[in-house]
């Protein structure tokens, strides 16, 4: 059974800029779509917002409204990596995010989160 790992959280001033990366280990068949959600502290996973999406090609994007313009998701297909990088952060971005993948077989793969906190 594969995993998925995040790396990249951290504390960062409003106005600052993180990268979170999500590696593939193990098996995973190969996953069509991929992205990140976030939860609000104290709240569980399954009950946070969709932050990005992308396909397993790069070719379609999705943002939800609250991210668009400042956070871009990516993918580097030669190591599984999902990357999301946030410009211009505040404090309503303050979450743990969680990557996913969306296997061509199975359900959904999460990762186990990295906390991101910003400071005003």
């Amino acid at each position: 059974q594969g995993q998925l790992v995040e790396f990249g959280g951290g504390l960062v001033q409003a106005g600052g800029s993180l990268r979170l990366a999500c590696e593939a280990s193990g098996h995973i068949p190969n996953a069509h779509t991929m992205g990140w959600f976030r939860s609000s502290p104290g709240k569980e996973r399954d009950l946070g917002d969709f932050v990005a999406g992308i396909t397993r090609s790069g070719s379609r994007l999705l943002y939800s409204d609250a991210v668009k313009g400042r956070f871009t998701v990516s993918v580097d297909t030669a190591n599984s990596t999902v990357y999301l990088k946030k410009n211009n952060l505040n404090t309503e971005d303050k979450a743990v995010y969680y990557c996913y993948q969306d296997p061509t077989v199975g359900g959904r793969i999460w990762g186990q989160g990295t906390q991101v906190t910003v400071s005003s």
